[in-house]
């Protein structure tokens, strides 16, 4: 198993969600979107769906605790082609009704990166660094 082909969040509002991830950062909805518990986006690279909380929780067979308040130790990665664009996908996020966690700043691994959290807490980050390379899908290339 060498690759991650869908990304699924799970979302206590399925109808504001794909609003924030549509209409706010401009995600395209797949042809046959889904249905008022899912959606998935026909994004570049990996592909990401956002499904209902509780049945997620439901379908995996996990009992639904509150999400915790802190850092769930993931998060999601938009990588940028320039410092520009990365102040641009952050300020989209907040006028979108995202949460600004961190404000972009050069930072110590020699790019510039910022975060925000989506409606539901999913945190992303929004990094460049001149030094990355992308392939023609714009898929980041690591070397």
């Amino acid at each position: 198993m060498d690759r991650i082909n869908l990304i699924t969040l799970g979302v206590r509002d399925v109808a504001a969600s794909r609003k924030f991830y549509r209409e706010g950062l401009g995600f395209e909805a797949a042809a046959a979107e889904d249905g008022p518990n899912i959606v998935f986006f026909n994004n570049k690279g990996t592909r990401l769906a956002l499904y209902s909380l509780k049945e997620l929780a439901e379908e995996i067979g996990e009992k639904m605790e509150e999400a915790a308040q802190g850092f769930s130790r993931v998060t999601l990665s938009y990588n940028a082609k320039s410092a520009e664009e990365v102040d641009f996908v952050i300020k989209q996020a907040a006028e979108a009704g995202g949460k600004i966690v961190k404000e972009p700043e050069w930072v110590f691994w020699g790019g510039y990166s910022g975060y925000f959290k989506d409606p539901d807490g999913h945190l992303w980050e929004t990094a460049y660094a001149e030094f990355w390379k992308f392939d023609e899908q714009d898929m980041l290339i690591m070397e």
